[in-house]
């Protein structure tokens, strides 16, 4: 950080306070300009003053404070947290809401995920007054009934802003989140688990966001609910609530039944679904299959009722697609020749659609279905009752993978899942907290890329956790120095929010 004197085409001098990142000057702040030069040194001189309080006081910084030989480690504490998310979660609007431990809660999910005991740690470690764990539960059981609207009101509203100003396309998804309890409820069911837990009672947890995974709100259903039937009703509700206008839905195959495409066309909604060609009439599986799409090419089959099938081909999928198959068959026939599988546990899921059944025991591969799945090997299929052409619905469909990232990153980096609680307030709260913390993850995520600094957000949080402050024997507070890559996370949450 320097000062710079910058000579502008009036004649005139700015005094700027800059920054140095990724090769680039950044106008940290413009302390005046004027043609008079005493005027200017004044100016120059009082940047030079401001610049280290734009770092933030220092324990260095005072003669008063240079005597540190009194202070022992309980003197120490981690201010990073604070610092920076405390700002990203003012700047979003989350402040107004009165209630500070609310706050504590959201951002310890990002620095301190895992069980509410790990805020206890936040709070010790942040210098924050202690509370128990049973303070904490009872303020979870009044959270999603109180401030749940409120929060979702914030969030869309929000997210609305940095879409810039409408919502042209949704994105819909649904994930399954287990209990380590195995007891279930009316609530937390078994059902089909995408994690393989399927022994463990579950929820459901039905996530709408908006272009680049940003969140619009979330719905929770029994662990038991077949996710097909959860879309329309979640479009309905944010849609009347936050007053949408029809914006395009985008959704996997496994949300889609013919049924849903009924209501979604019946309540003129337009639509991007993958597509399950393998499903389609043979007519249409003829028309497909005579395709001769090369390598990222793409086309479209008019199906009749305003509906066009978009198929495109790609290399790598086909060699994927070839990779599954073969792993597959692989475990089949090693299953086979270990007499493990038996005509009494065959369905037809999976790669056990290659077998083929002889009289009563009898299991053998049926080359002939091999030979027709590898027909399919790379082609992709995609519906829609929009009129953009191939590449932009296919584009479009491909966005599908930042709500699976909004998934991935509650479930590892915010650790939303397992869920240690058994009463249905704190759960819905639990995920309520969750839904905060991804859209401030979201926020300092989106702040490193754009500033192209090559920080990850791993080494980012890790950083902003070793941020300290030290408490001087007169109770004031101040900070230690940063280091480089946490000076360079501090200048840009400063000049973002």
């Amino acid at each position: 950080m320097f000062v710079r004197k910058k000579r502008n085409k009036s004649g005139t001098i700015s005094v700027q306070i800059i920054q140095k990142i990724n090769r680039s000057n950044k106008v940290i702040k413009t302390i005046g300009s004027s043609s008079d030069g005493d005027e200017v040194e004044k100016m120059y001189h009082q940047a030079l003053y401001e610049m280290p309080r734009l770092y933030g006081s220092t324990l260095f910084d005072s003669p008063s404070n240079s005597d540190i030989s009194n202070l022992c480690n309980d003197s120490v504490r981690v201010c990073g947290p604070d610092v920076v998310f405390s700002k990203i979660y003012r700047h979003i609007g989350y402040g107004s809401i009165r209630e500070p431990l609310l706050q504590d809660l959201v951002i310890s999910r990002i620095t301190h995920p895992g069980s509410k005991l790990n805020l206890t740690k936040y709070l010790n470690e942040t210098g924050k007054q202690d509370i128990s764990v049973y303070s904490i539960y009872r303020f979870l059981d009044k959270l999603n009934r109180r401030l749940k609207t409120t929060i979702e009101e914030i969030t869309f509203k929000y997210t609305r802003s940095i879409l810039g100003g409408t919502i042209g396309v949704v994105f819909y998804d649904m994930t399954t989140i287990y209990f380590e309890s195995s007891d279930p409820d009316d609530f937390r069911v078994t059902g089909f688990s995408k994690e393989g837990k399927h022994q463990n009672p579950q929820i459901m947890l039905g996530l709408l966001v908006g272009k680049d995974g940003y969140p619009i709100g979330y719905e929770l259903f029994e662990g038991n609910t077949f996710e097909g039937h959860t879309l329309i009703p979640v479009l309905k509700k944010f849609a009347t609530r936050f007053n949408i206008d029809k914006p395009i839905v985008v959704a996997d195959s496994g949300l889609i039944s013919k049924s849903n495409i009924e209501l979604l066309i019946k309540n003129h909604y337009s639509f991007i679904i993958g597509a399950r060609i393998k499903n389609e009439s043979s007519t249409m599986k003829e028309k497909i299959l005579a395709l001769t799409l090369a390598d990222g090419e793409y086309t479209a089959i008019d199906k009749g009722d305003g509906l066009i099938l978009h198929i495109s081909y790609s290399e790598k999928r086909a060699k994927k697609d070839h990779f599954n198959r073969e792993r597959g068959l692989a475990k089949l026939e090693k299953r086979m020749a270990s007499g493990k599988l038996s005509k009494a546990n065959i369905n037809n899921r999976g790669y056990n659609k290659f077998l083929n059944l002889e009289g009563e025991i009898k299991l053998t591969l049926d080359q002939n279905k091999i030979d027709m799945d590898k027909k399919w090997d790379g082609l992709k299929g995609y519906i829609t009752n929009t009129d953009l052409n191939s590449y932009q619905v296919i584009d479009n469909y491909n966005n599908l993978w930042k709500i699976e990232k909004a998934f991935r990153i509650s479930k590892t980096d915010l650790q939303i899942r397992p869920i240690y609680h058994r009463l249905r307030p704190r759960i819905e709260a639990h995920i309520c907290i969750s839904f905060m913390a991804y859209l401030i993850y979201k926020e300092l995520e989106r702040v490193l890329q754009t500033a192209e600094c090559n920080i990850s957000m791993n080494t980012a949080i890790k950083e902003i956790n070793k941020m300290y402050e030290i408490i001087t024997e007169d109770n004031k507070s101040v900070r230690l120095k940063n280091n480089a890559t946490q000076q360079q996370i501090y200048d840009l949450i400063s000049l973002s929010f």
